[in-house]
């Protein structure tokens, strides 16, 4: 097991490694100054000279690579221009946002899905099969900001149950900032929910016609116990990876939702970055967010391992 996850570990680790690179490359290939770009136009030459070697822009390029990279394992992601703070403090104050967000938009997601996949597949060409996946394509197909305006115009606006927008803090208590984040989480979580619902779905009605649940109902097991016991346990090991992969692609889709709901989040932070043309935000962001991916895969690919003992001699 342990051989298995150091390797994993090490290809893992490359593929941040080159993810590094890459955004590098396309942010230094990037038409015009970039301190040009941060500062306008009409910046003098002397504050445009000042910038650019407080950003190390008077260096080689290979020099400011090796610089970032090794203080991205350290911590030090560098210094917002826009913000005048470390980009470390940024991330961290606006992962207080995001992380709960994704967090709760995953719950609600697994739980809509996995019960909506098991009614399908155990009722697979019926009414109510055709009508659920009718519905989860549906959900697939609609995106999710369209979702989240019409979340807010129905339980902010008409029936004043929930805030529109915005987020009160940590410190204003449990209660009122988890009412912030439940519109947000469910406009996140009802297209994922979606897909997860036909993996879900299609993995079970695999399962159903696996020989050893033939042979549990020809024991005489009841099909409620073959369909729970059994076939959903088993089921459920493709899930891991969209589980792992939803969980990533929610942290990165907040840019939208957060902008709708004015959330303080990452995705608003990348957003705002984007907009000032703070390029050291925005880079730095980008390695996190693609560095989440890699850590999450890393821990399905653990969980895999686990439930699978063979996958452990490869």
């Amino acid at each position: 097991m342990l051989v298995y996850a150091a390797k994993r570990l090490a290809s893992l680790s490359a593929t941040l490694l080159l993810a590094t690179l890459v955004v590098f490359l396309v942010l230094e290939i990037l038409p015009g100054d970039p301190a040009e770009l941060m500062l306008g136009m009409n910046a003098s030459e002397d504050t445009l000279a000042a910038l650019r070697s407080e950003l190390g822009l008077d260096r080689p390029a290979w020099l400011r690579y090796g610089d970032w990279v090794a203080g991205f394992v350290t911590g030090d992601l560098g210094i917002s221009h826009t913000y005048s703070v470390p980009v470390s403090e940024l991330v961290a104050a606006r992962l207080l946002v995001s992380l709960p967000l994704a967090l709760l938009a995953l719950v609600l997601s697994t739980a809509i899905a996995i019960p909506v996949g098991v009614i399908a597949a155990s009722r697979r060409g019926s009414w109510q099969d055709s009508s659920l996946m009718s519905l989860a394509q549906i959900g697939i197909a609609v995106p999710n900001f369209w979702f989240a305006m019409l979340l807010v115009f129905v339980f902010a606006v008409s029936l004043r149950l929930l805030p529109s927008g915005g987020f009160p803090g940590w410190e204003a208590g449990l209660l009122p900032a988890l009412k912030a984040l439940l519109l947000p989480a469910i406009a996140l979580a009802l297209p994922q929910a979606a897909i997860l619902a036909r993996v879900m779905r299609s993995a079970l009605i695999d399962t159903l016609g696996e020989d050893y649940i033939r042979t549990a109902r020809a024991k005489g097991l009841t099909r409620h116990a073959t369909l729970w016991h059994h076939a959903v346990r088993n089921a459920l090991i493709p899930v891991l990876t969209i589980l792992g992969l939803q969980f990533s692609f929610l942290i990165a889709g907040t840019i939208i939702i957060e902008n709708v709901f004015y959330l303080p989040g990452l995705g608003r932070l990348i957003f705002q970055a984007i907009t000032q043309r703070d390029l050291i935000v925005v880079r730095s962001v980008v390695v996190l967010l693609v560095a989440s991916v890699i850590l999450v895969t890393f821990l399905v690919d653990l969980a895999y391992a686990l439930a699978d003992p063979r996958l452990r001699s490869r």
